[in-house]
Order: structure tokens, then C-alpha cells, then sequence
């Protein structure tokens, strides 16, 4: 903790709604030195061109993506592109001496035919992808930390994992009970323009999409099931309600023994996540909500 040596880093797609929370985060951090912004659309131009509230803070140019040129000035990358584009360039910087960590889906699935069938992509980057660690620090700590190449999970399924897992991992539910109800606001949609996220079509409306069939699934089940040690299905439905960010998940499921009582269930959640200062567990009779 005494080393004072910044970590250079770069954002390869700073311009969406993750990004730019990605960017505020890292400004905040004391051993991190944000060097390198790249985007293709939006290269040339500065970044409080985009987002003015970070202009006294922040103001670097967003460039051409140049991965040699990446590589040189970075030792971390954030790779926040859409779904697909990731594999293509992620291995490219870790020959280079980067670390990767990839927002997208690209990287979260362990068996690349998972991936494949749900996102439509053929992958020709196998033995760059069975090298990703999927990034959830709460269940995956050891192996991020001796990862070059993490899979940041989805906004979804971190709600939900985090749930889920301490009675998982402890065997105290059926999991093929688990029923995940998740409700999101519409900057989960990203910054593009969609007829479904507009004011006039959002406002006053509650609406599940994507059911049975949202690419979220697939990533929930992967995870319950390499905790439980065996395939593990869950019935998972997402919600868009008419706010600008935030989800609220409530999860259920049937507890092996009936006679655990919601303080048992607290001191669970308390101990599994103790260590893990971004997970808040509330006492008995205090429920979240996503003005917090």
C-alpha cells in the first residue's frame, strides 16, 4: 500500500453510459493513472465534447483505436465494446503485456458453444478464452487477481449471483427453485437511440422483455451451476421500469431446512460477504431501493 506508482490504464469505447462510469471510477482511484481513451466514432474528439461535467476533472482526446499503440502506453486495458468486437482485439493486447478486462459478454462463458448459440458469433480465440476469469470479486477473488484476462459479468447477473450464491455454495436451497424477478432502468439499454427507451414509450409503463430468452440467462446458470457442482437451471425474467439507472432483483427459492428463520439467513449473508466491503447486507426488516 505504500508503493505510490500509478498503474497507467485505457478504455478502449468510453463513450457509452458504462464507460463513462468506468471513467469516474477510475479517476477516483489514487493508483491509477487514466492514459488512453480510443473509440472509432467518437476519435477526435475530447471527452468533455461528450460528458461537460467531467471537464475540470478529465479532459483527454479520445484516439484511433491503434493496438500497438495501446499496448505500449498501458499496462491495463478496459475493453468496453459491444458484444462480439472484444475477442477480436483482446488477444492481440495480451501478447502485447496488457491486462484485459472486457465489459462485454465475450469473456464470461467458459464453454465457447454457450456463447456462440447464445450471441451468434463463431470464435476463433479459443486458447486466448480459456484463460478468462469471470470477474466477480465476491466469488472469484483468488483468480482474478492471477488473471490476465477478466470477464466483467453483466448487470443482471451480478443482482442476481449475489443473491443467489451464499446459499448455493452452502447447499441450503433446491436450486432448481430459484426464480429471479430483476427489474432494470432504461440506461441499461445503452446510449444509442431505441423507440423502447424513449420518454413518450418508457414513462408510466412496467414491461418484462427478453423472456425465456434473454442472453443474461445462460451467464446466471454457469455460475450457480460451477458453485453447486452440478447444471443448474433458473427461471429468470427482466423488467424495464421507467427509470434512468438501477436494478432491483428479488430472488426465490425453497430452503432445504424450513426451519432457518430470516436472523439465520442474515448472519449467512453477513458472514459470506464480510470481506467484501460492496456488498451491503440490511438488518432484518430494511429493504434496498435503487434511490440509494
Amino acid at each position: 500500500m505504500g508503493n505510490t506508482k500509478t498503474l497507467p490504464v485505457g478504455i478502449i469505447g468510453a463513450s457509452g453510459y458504462g464507460g463513462v462510469q468506468l471513467v469516474r471510477l477510475l479517476l477516483d482511484h489514487p493508483q491509477v493513472e487514466l492514459v488512453y481513451l480510443g473509440g472509432d466514432s467518437s476519435a477526435g474528439k475530447t471527452y468533455d465534447d461528450l460528458y461537460p461535467h467531467l471537464g475540470h476533472r478529465f479532459n483527454l482526446t479520445i484516439e484511433n483505436i491503434d493496438l500497438d499503440k495501446i499496448a505500449s502506453r498501458c499496462r491495463v486495458v478496459f475493453l468496453g465494446l459491444p458484444n462480439g468486437l472484444a475477442c477480436d482485439i483482446a488477444p492481440i493486447l495480451i501478447e502485447g503485456g496488457c491486462k484485459i478486462l472486457d465489459l462485454s459478454a465475450d469473456y464470461r462463458f467458459s464453454n465457447l458453444d454457450t456463447y456462440t448459440a447464445w450471441y451468434k458469433k463463431e470464435r476463433n480465440d479459443q486458447e486466448t478464452a480459456v484463460k478468462a476469469v469471470y470477474g466477480l470479486p465476491e466469488l472469484y477473488a483468488n483468480k482474478i487477481q492471477d488473471s490476465d484476462l477478466i470477464g466483467c459479468p453483466g448487470c443482471y447477473c451480478t443482482a442476481s449471483l449475489l443473491a443467489l450464491a451464499p446459499l448455493i455454495k452452502k447447499g441450503l436451497i433446491l436450486p432448481e427453485t430459484a426464480i429471479i424477478d430483476a427489474k432494470s432502468g432504461t440506461s441499461g439499454g445503452g446510449r444509442q437511440a431505441k423507440v423502447n427507451m424513449l420518454l413518450a414509450e418508457a414513462d408510466n409503463s412496467l414491461c418484462a422483455y427478453g423472456v425465456t430468452k434473454h442472453r443474461h440467462t445462460p451467464e446466471i446458470e454457469q455460475v450457480c451451476s460451477d458453485l453447486a457442482g452440478h447444471d443448474i437451471k433458473v427461471q429468470f425474467t427482466p423488467h424495464l421500469i421507467p427509470m434512468v439507472r438501477g436494478i432491483l432483483a428479488t430472488v426465490y427459492a425453497t430452503l432445504r431446512d424450513p426451519g432457518l428463520v430470516r436472523d439465520d439467513l442474515i448472519t449467512i449473508y453477513d458472514t459470506f460477504y464480510r470481506s467484501y466491503p460492496f456488498v451491503q447486507i440490511l438488518p432484518n426488516g430494511t429493504y434496498p431501493q435503487t434511490k440509494w
